[in-house]
């Protein structure tokens, strides 16, 4: 059974016999709050808001220490093979055939030994222009999925009021003692695209 994971909260990326995991896919899901359309409001309709996870690789200083590690819709493979982004979802909800809303994954065996911290993000596109806010979303996760079982390790639901906010660091597989844990952040942010996110870590 997966961890329902708290804000804060750590956990060892194991397996159920104890082992590392290695391969992993993460899922970060969303959905469109819908407000009252016509007739009176009987109807409701929601507004679109593209929502853009990407991932940030940072060394053990914390910092992004070359463009190449950072991994979003436009850059979607990290020279390693250690991450690999499956796509840009435009309209939020699910993704064709995926239950998650987009989807990153994970090889822990090739990540880069300068590398520390592994963290997801998600901004909204062009949130300043279109006037759009993490208030306009509801039911957002992050699952850990054992890639080889195909099974949740842990999901951390994003269940507090995030209105006016336009970036979130959503959760970070980190290195602790020569093993790779998992901590669930949702820390809420007022970046105005990945761009401005990442200047953060420069």
């Amino acid at each position: 059974m997966a961890i329902s994971l708290q804000k804060g909260q750590k956990i060892d990326l194991s397996k159920k016999d104890g082992s590392q995991l290695t391969n992993i896919m993460v899922g970060l899901g969303w959905q469109e709050v819908k407000k009252p359309g016509g007739l009176m409001g009987l109807f409701k309709q929601k507004s679109d808001v593209d929502i853009d996870a990407s991932v940030l690789l940072l060394n053990d200083q914390g910092k992004v220490a070359n463009k190449d590690d950072v991994i979003f819709f436009n850059h979607k493979d990290h020279a390693t093979g250690c991450v690999h982004h499956c796509g840009d979802n435009l309209v939020g909800g699910t993704m064709g055939g995926m239950e998650d809303s987009e989807q990153i994954l994970v090889d822990l065996t090739r990540v880069p030994q300068n590398i520390s911290r592994i963290v997801f993000v998600v901004t909204i596109y062009e949130c300043v222009s279109r006037k759009q806010h993490f208030g306009m979303v509801e039911h957002a996760y992050i699952r850990i999925v054992d890639k080889g079982a195909s099974e949740t390790i842990a999901s951390y639901n994003l269940t507090e009021d995030y209105g006016g906010k336009t970036s979130m660091i959503v959760g970070e597989i980190y290195r602790h003692n020569g093993a790779w844990k998992f901590n669930a952040i949702g820390q809420p942010g007022n970046d105005a695209g990945i761009s401005d996110l990442v200047r953060r870590y420069m």
